[in-house]
């Protein structure tokens, strides 16, 4: 079973070389800890930060300098700050090759619900719905069930939807899963975790096709 890292680890092996990758508030601001030296990527954060580093060693933070979670962060030799028009003109415009978000549910024909959960309040959006109705290539980072042990893997999702039928690939605590337009179809497993488990935490349809990898970190 992977901790938050590990989910972060795994998903940077799907950042590849020369993408412009947003990464959403969560688990998946650690990507950018964990991907490859031998590569050129620019880490975008919808507050206005194009060409982000990994998170700053403990007194070298500089509190001017954070990503969209209010994290403090480093930055990379040509490093670019702008407004959020200009922020918001690269997503819209579709000029992000990856978006990694986190999410609270993604039912199985892709929808995510990752704003809000009613009866809380919440100040806002955020940025989440613009990445998803612009974005062709989107993975989320989540846990496969929540607190009480219920899956997040759904075939509805039923807390209020921030897209629709936009997640192309899951990565969770225990598995590696693609959405298909059959359901969540099952790539990897993670370390010390069967094909029962992941059944047993995943409501919708779970597509298993031959033996299922452990996935390598």
């Amino acid at each position: 079973m992977l901790n938050k890292e590990g989910i972060a680890k795994r998903i940077a092996k799907e950042v590849k070389d020369g993408y412009y990758v947003n990464l959403g508030i969560g688990i998946p601001t650690l990507v950018a800890n964990f991907v490859r030296n031998d590569i050129n990527v620019e880490f975008q954060s919808e507050n206005g930060v194009l060409g982000m580093g990994p998170f700053p060693y403990e007194g070298e933070e500089d509190a001017d300098i954070i990503n969209a979670g209010k994290q403090t962060i480093t930055t990379l030799p040509g490093a670019s700050f702008f407004d959020s028009a200009t922020s918001f003109g690269m997503i819209r415009g579709q000029h992000v090759d990856l978006t990694i978000l986190g999410a609270m549910e993604v039912a199985e024909n892709g929808d995510i619900a990752n704003w809000k959960i009613p009866g809380k309040m919440v100040k806002g959006m955020g940025g989440a719905m613009d990445l998803v109705a612009s974005a062709e290539n989107i993975i989320v980072a989540m846990m496969h069930t929540n607190k009480a042990g219920e899956s997040k893997l759904l075939k509805r999702c039923t807390l209020p939807l921030t897209g629709v039928g936009c997640v192309t690939k899951i990565v969770t605590n225990l598995a590696v899963l693609e959405v298909t337009s059959k359901g969540f179809k099952l790539l990897e497993r993670a370390p010390g975790v069967d094909v029962e488990d992941i059944k047993k935490a995943t409501e919708g349809a779970l597509i298993l096709e031959g033996d299922v990898p452990e996935m390598t970190l």
